[in-house]
């Protein structure tokens, strides 16, 4: 069996939790199947049955300024890479980016396709803020795709039932739930700080950390308005970068200088930063906090809980079934506008955020309970091996019922 891996994000080049993804699970289906992975960029790779195959858009639709140019650099992507998928049995793609790759290989070249949803571009209103008018063009390439695609794959029961509210007229028999996943030998405490002098943090200093993008989704600017209402003195680590567009960087950067006229230190770190690096902050965070409005699994708690931290973390999407309210941490509740997901009453969201926080900076004995707690959660329930595992019956399903 050939699989041809879809993707925008594949290393070096990832910046969210879809390329943390298909990092692993490429990796992992590897070790029993043959896997080319297509995605944008420079990549180049041949390594025993994974083989990497990096392409750029239309160089032509790079001269232009528009928002829109980056949909139309995804179709003419998604167009150019039906060439490179004749020798595949069946096709896997992630996120809209590469969504009709999919549908195309499928009506051109007659193999199965599977899609993972890591998100729904419905329930992402916000998105035409960094798109611009081509939030319409993702729109319809994400729905095309979904209602045509042999096999939907939702990363939380809580996105299949996203799915069914957004696409209706999909057949629930074609949704499958199969969890993100965690390499717990990679992710797991560490005693190292290194990394935490060189990016200004003070070890002996407990602190509140935040690992994500810069965008409305993960909702970074809903923790910075909760720090001033955490106990004095408290150290927040906002390792926030990548940001959607100009106007959220400049609202997140005015937001954290008010912020900062407070008595808390803060140390925001520009960039997405290294893996180890990560490591080493999430091991050594007092309270790791997950804001996001939006989230259909939220793998980053995932990766905190392995390496032993307490969470703080939204009550939406499928970070309700990876945070265990609690038990490996708090889960906070809020009221979404049901057109834009953003929380109806965000002080008191904030409010809320930082109220949990606070308990877990008060109670040491607790926030260790919690952090224990999550790295058994996550051994017993989010391994690659066992997601790889479904992932390869559900291709051999698919291309067994068309014989």
């Amino acid at each position: 069996m050939r699989v041809g891996l879809m993707t925008r994000e594949y290393p070096p080049y990832v910046y969210g939790g879809a390329g943390v993804h298909v990092d692993y699970l490429s990796r992992e289906l590897a070790r029993s199947i043959e896997v080319e992975v297509h995605c944008w960029g420079d990549q180049s790779l041949d390594q025993g049955n994974l083989h990497v195959r990096g392409a750029e858009p239309w160089p032509l639709l790079g001269e232009g300024t528009a928002k829109f140019k980056t949909a139309l650099e995804t179709f003419s992507l998604n167009l150019a890479q039906i060439n490179s998928l004749a020798a595949i049995d069946i096709v896997h793609t992630h996120t809209w980016y590469v969504a009709m790759a999919g549908f195309l290989a499928k009506k051109l070249l007659n193999i199965p396709f599977v899609l993972t949803t890591h998100s729904l571009e419905p329930l992402r209103a916000w998105k035409a803020e960094q798109l611009g008018s081509g939030y319409a063009m993702s729109s319809w390439m994400e729905r095309t795709a979904i209602l045509d695609a042999d096999a939907v794959i939702a990363v939380s029961n809580g996105t299949k039932a996203d799915i069914l509210r957004a696409y209706p007229a999909i057949d629930p028999a074609r949704i499958h739930v199969i969890y993100n996943g965690i390499d717990l030998d990679e992710y797991q405490q560490t005693r190292a700080t290194d990394a935490l002098e060189r990016y200004g943090i003070d070890p002996a200093l407990p602190y509140v950390l935040f690992v994500g993008r810069i965008t409305r989704q993960k909702g970074v600017t809903h923790l910075v308005e909760a720090i001033p209402h955490l106990p004095p003195n408290t150290q927040v680590v906002l390792c926030a970068g990548a940001p959607d567009t100009p106007e959220i960087a400049a609202e997140m950067r005015e937001k954290v200088e008010h912020a900062r006229r407070t008595s808390h230190r803060i140390v925001w770190i520009e960039k997405m930063i290294p893996k180890p690096d990560a490591i080493q902050l999430y091991s050594h965070c007092a309270v790791f906090c997950c804001p996001s409005v939006y989230e259909p699994f939220g793998i980053i708690n995932l990766e905190a809980m392995a390496c032993r931290a307490p969470v703080v973390a939204s009550a939406t999407g499928g970070i309700l079934e990876v945070v265990v309210d609690g038990v490996t941490g708090y889960l906070v509740p809020f009221k979404q506008d049901p057109v834009t997901s953003f929380p109806l009453h965000p002080e008191q969201f904030s409010r809320d955020l930082a109220a949990k926080i606070s308990d877990l900076l008060a109670d040491p004995a607790k926030a260790r309970r919690f952090g224990a707690a999550g790295r058994r959660r996550a051994e017993e329930t989010f391994s690659w091996t066992a997601i790889a595992r479904q992932t390869v019956d559900l291709y051999r399903h698919l291309i067994e019922s068309r014989r």
